[in-house]
């Protein structure tokens, strides 16, 4: 008994470690908020992007699109914004 009782409580804490880490990945906008996926691609067309898709991933827009000199991106998008969300390691490099 106390052998899976000690397993809950880690089971408990190792849930709670990751959740942190976890919510900074996901956008949490509400579906009502969420721009049009054509507004993103617009976006990112006046910017000299070619949008290849656009899908929602976690709650955010996942966008792979290519440049005219063939640079890729594959970036996640805020929905209601259509700001880029940065990783943890890209906002360390800034």
């Amino acid at each position: 008994m106390r052998r899976s009782g000690l397993a809950g409580v880690l089971l408990v804490a190792a849930c709670l470690a990751a959740g942190p880490a976890a919510a900074g990945r996901d956008c949490s906008v509400p579906l009502a908020d969420w721009q049009p996926r054509e507004a993103l691609q617009r976006k990112l067309e006046a910017e000299g992007w070619t949008v290849v898709t656009i899908r929602s991933d976690d709650g955010c827009y996942k966008v792979l699109a290519t440049n005219a000199q063939g640079a890729r991106l594959k970036a996640k998008y805020d929905p209601a914004t259509l700001e880029r969300v940065r990783r943890q390691h890209e906002d360390e490099d800034d």
